[in-house]
């Protein structure tokens, strides 16, 4: 009798072993795929519809198996919901690992410098994987032009709220250097940056750039930038479509820089961290004027007779064209 019940036991420590061997070979064993899978966990699903989704998808290949492994690592209640990618050859417990980590999918969204506040708007509206509505107010230049990650279904709001958190802490961080005693407070320097930002697209020069945007408020010398006359007609809502005629310059706008003194009251778009740091870190210079060279920069004079050999220069440029 004594030894039937050892012979029993054997065969059960051995069938226990061979279960426990065939189970850890099933939840290491890849899986059959031959691409990666993108599935969305949805928040409030428990195990058994994780794990339903996942074999439907071709991620796992036992349901059950997962359902089991989950609960004896106790990670059936720490499944993340998000989207993830699943690459090809993946084993479940890696699939359980990945779920566990949350390591969810990012997307990207980038909001380019020099946009007006109502175009950024519009291109956080068109992105197909933000969700909700827009129900916030933002002001001209209240958004740092970058690339910002989210996940799937983020709130267009949060994303927004996130852009404009990042303008403030960049604002602040270029206020602090600033060096120019004629701009009086972050609001001043953020217009400036922005006037800046509009005028070029070359990095190098934007110092020279708000130099000579410096000089002249110094000496109390109107301003004259296209850029924000433009807004005065369009109030940065769409291109102007056209170029700037000569009757615009006499637009009655507090933004027409050239029938009114010194910064207009607002920004004029949302500039880069670059135009910000410019803007508090001009170049030591005394231009007073620059034109377009035609070949993607400008070209800086000290006197009106220099700037009108300059606007000369680019004139005969575009005649060569």
């Amino acid at each position: 009798m004594i030894g039937w019940l050892k012979n029993l036991f054997l065969i059960v420590c051995i069938l226990v072993i061979f279960v426990a061997g065939g189970t850890l070979w099933l939840v290491n064993l890849p899986n059959k795929a031959t691409t990666s899978t993108t599935l969305i966990i949805e928040k409030g699903w428990g195990s058994h519809q994780v794990a339903q989704q996942l074999y439907k998808a071709g991620v796992i290949s036992h349901p059950l198996l997962f359902k089991i492994l989950a609960r004896v690592h106790k990670t059936d209640k720490e499944l993340q919901a998000g989207e993830y990618v699943f690459e090809p050859h993946i084993s479940m417990s890696e699939v359980l690992n990945i779920l566990k980590r949350g390591e969810v999918r990012y997307h990207s969204i980038t909001l380019p410098e020099g946009l007006t506040t109502a175009k950024i708007l519009q291109i956080i509206k068109n992105e197909s994987n933000l969700s909700g509505e827009i129900t916030i107010k933002v002001n001209e230049g209240e958004l740092l032009p970058e690339t910002y990650s989210y996940v799937m279904g983020e709130q267009r709001d949060n994303l927004i709220n996130r852009a404009r958190k990042a303008m403030q802490d960049a604002l602040q961080e270029a206020w602090q250097q600033n060096k120019s005693n004629v701009i009086h407070n972050p609001k001043e320097l953020l217009i400036l940056a922005s006037i800046i930002e509009k005028e070029t697209a070359v990095a190098k020069e934007r110092p020279d750039i708000a130099s000579v945007f410096i000089n002249r408020l110094k000496i109390g010398m109107k301003l004259q930038t296209d850029p924000s006359v433009i807004y005065a007609i369009t109030h940065g809502k769409k291109d102007l479509g056209r170029k700037l005629y000569k009757k615009d310059l006499s637009i009655d706008s507090p933004f027409n820089t050239y029938k009114y003194y010194g910064l207009p009251p607002e920004p004029i778009c949302n500039p880069g961290k670059d135009a910000l740091l410019a803007a508090a870190n001009p170049s030591q210079s005394d231009y007073l004027y620059f034109v377009a060279t035609g070949k993607g920069g400008h070209r800086f004079a000290r006197s009106l007779k220099e700037h009108n050999q300059n606007v000369n220069l680019y004139r005969q440029h575009l005649k060569q064209k």
